[in-house]
């Protein structure tokens, strides 16, 4: 007699329940902290005549808070943004146009009055506000 295989019942589909972030956070929440142990130290004896170091605080940076702007200046003036910029290679101090443009803020600033109105008189007026987009 041959044996005929036997038939496999169909396999069942298996419900998974997928849990929310929402619930998994709170699980992990539940969760009882850890026990840390704890860890005692002993005082080191000080000697009366002997002063402790005392250790060079570190300097405070101050957060400088930054404003973003943009302005219009003629071809000329940006042309001599790129000329700062070839000098600067050229002793080796790679300079940003920001660099360029705060220093420059800070050489004015170190002038007499009488200085700084001459080269104010040197710069061209310009229309104030955007220069009009050229149509294509």
């Amino acid at each position: 007699m041959a044996q005929t295989p036997a038939k496999k019942a169909p396999a069942r589909k298996v419900a998974r329940k997928v849990a929310s972030k929402t619930a998994i956070v709170k699980v992990v929440a539940k969760k009882a902290p850890v026990a840390r142990k704890a860890v005692v130290v002993s005082k080191p004896e000080v000697k009366a005549d002997v002063k402790p170091e005392v250790k060079a605080a570190k300097p405070v940076k101050l957060k400088v808070k930054l404003v973003r702007d943009s302005f219009t200046m003629p071809a000329d003036d940006w042309a001599l943004i790129d000329q700062l910029k070839v000098r600067a290679i050229g002793f080796k101090r790679p300079a940003k146009k920001s660099e360029l443009l705060r220093a420059g803020l800070q050489v004015l600033a170190g002038l007499p009055d009488s200085a700084l109105q001459i080269a104010l008189d040197k710069l061209q007026p310009l229309k104030p506000g955007r220069p009009k987009a050229e149509k294509k």
